[in-house]
């Protein structure tokens, strides 16, 4: 079976895979770090401007995809430091509305880049 992948200009992959692949009515969509797209680096500065960064590049995959964040279903949200939670959970609240989709937090060492903090998503059309 081939896969069905979407690929986002407002996006960056640091490796060997897609930006998203669809399978059935569900859309996988890869981590992304806060890389902006027009430089290929890391944005600079703290967790609310990597948090912000990483929406926008997720945003950029799931408009590539024909989707829009209401049609996400589940988060996941690596963090390099666990006391950035509370703000990560700040600029994530202004991400999407209630019913907000199911997600997980994760402590993890390290991230590509040395980024903070990494996103990933599910979506359903």
């Amino acid at each position: 079976m081939s896969r069905k992948a979407f690929s986002a200009s407002g996006a960056v992959a640091v490796g060997p895979y897609s930006h998203a692949i669809e399978a059935g009515d569900l859309i996988f969509l890869s981590g992304q770090t806060p890389v902006d797209s027009l430089t290929g680096k890391l944005v600079e500065g703290d967790i609310v401007e990597q948090t912000i960064q990483c929406f926008k590049n997720l945003f950029n995959v799931l408009k590539a995809a024909g989707l829009t964040p209401d049609r996400v279903q589940k988060v996941n949200v690596f963090l390099t430091d666990m006391n950035h939670f509370t703000v990560m959970n700040e600029v994530y609240s202004k991400q999407f509305s209630e019913p907000y989709p199911a997600r997980t937090t994760i402590g993890v060492s390290s991230l590509p880049l040395g980024a903070q903090v990494e996103i990933e998503m599910i979506a359903r059309r």
